[in-house]
């Protein structure tokens, strides 16, 4: 039997938690001003190997209700991804990247192979979904230094595999602020990092969608030559906006998504 969703997400939520203070940190910020969190959504990030694809990680979602919302080209970042909505509005959308591994030179093909074919599939279950099997293979600072010169995304794979990418605030169910910028204000007053690439603000209320994004909490990761500091995960922020029929969107906007990405990349 699968693990029911909503505790697939708390699993989820206190795994990301430890590898991200900050988040706890922002959610207790919120709780004084008399906010709880709702999340918007939950983003994870594989490659496109059948073994571990998008439709992999998707499945205890799928599983749970959730069912496909849209799907997103990254041509510059090399990305594929897919949404997934549940019928509950409350619940969290899922949205999953993966990287177009055809579309790099050898030398980053052959080491991400090496770390995917390290999978043991058969440990892959309703019981221990993929998406919370942490990191699945031994890597070293060598392929991570490899991979970040080429991309930082598969560079956080290498480190981290499968958890929670970032999670992310619903800035429409929150009381205490009024505005997506008055809440950065308030993260940057309280002295967080922001994500400006591209602005503080991502999007507009003209594509329905404003989001934001703390910087990646730097962590250490025991790489099979050491140990060494790197970009962990972040927590975003989102406001959504009617669309004329009155819905809410609930769609992603990749423009503002490409920059998003940047949370998680080295700033060294």
């Amino acid at each position: 039997m699968s693990i029911p969703v909503l505790e697939l997400i708390d699993i989820l939520w206190l795994k990301f938690r430890d590898m991200n203070p900050q988040a706890g940190q922002i959610v207790d910020l919120l709780a004084e001003r008399g906010d709880r969190l709702q999340n918007d959504h939950i983003a994870f990030r594989t490659f496109n190997d059948p073994r571990i694809g998008v439709s992999v990680l998707a499945k205890p979602f799928v599983a749970g209700g959730y069912v496909v919302g849209d799907e997103y080209q990254f041509e510059e970042k090399k990305l594929y991804a897919q949404h997934f909505e549940h019928p509950d509005p409350e619940m969290p959308k899922i949205f999953i990247s993966e990287l177009l591994l055809e579309k790099f030179d050898a030398p980053v093909r052959k080491t991400v192979e090496r770390l995917i074919d390290q999978v043991d599939t058969h440990a892959i279950n309703d019981d221990h979904p993929l998406c919370i099997a942490a990191r699945p293979w031994r890597s070293s600072y060598e392929d991570w230094k490899l991979l970040r010169d080429v991309s930082e995304y598969a560079a956080w794979m290498a480190a981290h595999g499968f958890c929670a990418n970032h999670f992310t605030v619903f800035v429409n169910a929150l009381k205490s602020v009024a505005s997506l910028q008055e809440l950065n204000s308030l993260l940057v007053e309280k002295g967080f990092e922001l994500n400006a690439e591209g602005g503080a603000v991502k999007g507009s209320p003209e594509v329905f969608l404003e989001q934001s994004s703390t910087l990646a909490s730097t962590v250490n990761v025991e790489f099979t030559d050491g140990v060494h500091a790197v970009p962990g995960c972040y927590f975003e922020f989102a406001r959504r906006y009617p669309l004329p029929n009155g819905e809410l969107f609930s769609g992603f906007v990749a423009k503002s998504a490409d920059k998003i990405f940047q949370s998680t990349d080295s700033r060294s």
